[in-house]
């Protein structure tokens, strides 16, 4: 009798947008409706912020904090695919939407986490960008960990979609006047790739 554990790989999906773009509600509603080979990371920021890490405006704070937040998104990735036990993870954020509020320059950014994009690139299956919507598309500003206006949210999309843009498999939600049209999207897509996992 073979008692030996089969091996599950785990693929990375990223789910990233801006602030306000629905990511929490998107996998909230995932939660309830993907199978138990399905797990789904936490956001970096909110477990570093919400833990008490200073939230100031300077740039060593800045630094230090996506610094922080590299390393946690990092190690959760780490340890959800050396688990085996998931087909699937689908992370809220990936570790380059760090690069969209690093208040440095890029080549410090990949210095200091000894990595390129290309590595980076390599670690997820796909990307699902949700774009941030404007007010008329019903801009939250409820969030006490959001400190971005509508703008200021929208500007940072723009440089997650730039980071992103060239991952092979990269899609983009839009918004819609509808947030659950724009759920059921994502939703359809995560479901898309669970079917595509051995």
């Amino acid at each position: 009798m073979n008692d030996a554990k089969k091996i599950i790989k785990t693929d990375l999906i990223v789910l990233t947008g801006g602030p306000g773009a629905g990511k929490t509600a998107v996998l909230e509603m995932a939660k309830k409706t993907i199978c138990e080979y399905v797990t789904i990371l936490p956001e970096a920021a909110s477990i570093i912020y919400g833990g008490g890490f200073l939230r100031l405006p300077s740039l060593s704070a800045r630094t230090c904090a996506q610094r922080a937040i590299y390393h946690v998104q990092n190690e959760l990735e780490k340890l959800v695919v050396s688990e085996q036990k998931w087909l699937l993870g689908l992370c809220d954020r990936g570790t380059l939407d760090g690069l969209a509020y690093w208040p440095l320059d890029e080549a410090s950014f990949w210095e200091m986490n000894q990595s390129s994009i290309e590595k980076e690139y390599a670690k997820y299956k796909a990307i699902i960008h949700l774009r941030t919507p404007n007010d008329n598309f019903g801009y939250n500003h409820q969030n006490p960990m959001r400190t971005e206006n509508s703008h200021e949210a929208r500007h940072i999309d723009d440089r997650i979609a730039h980071i992103w843009k060239n991952h092979p498999d990269y899609n983009v939600i839009d918004s819609s006047e509808d947030f659950l049209t724009k759920a059921q999207k994502t939703l359809d897509l995560i479901t898309k790739y669970r079917a595509m996992c051995n």
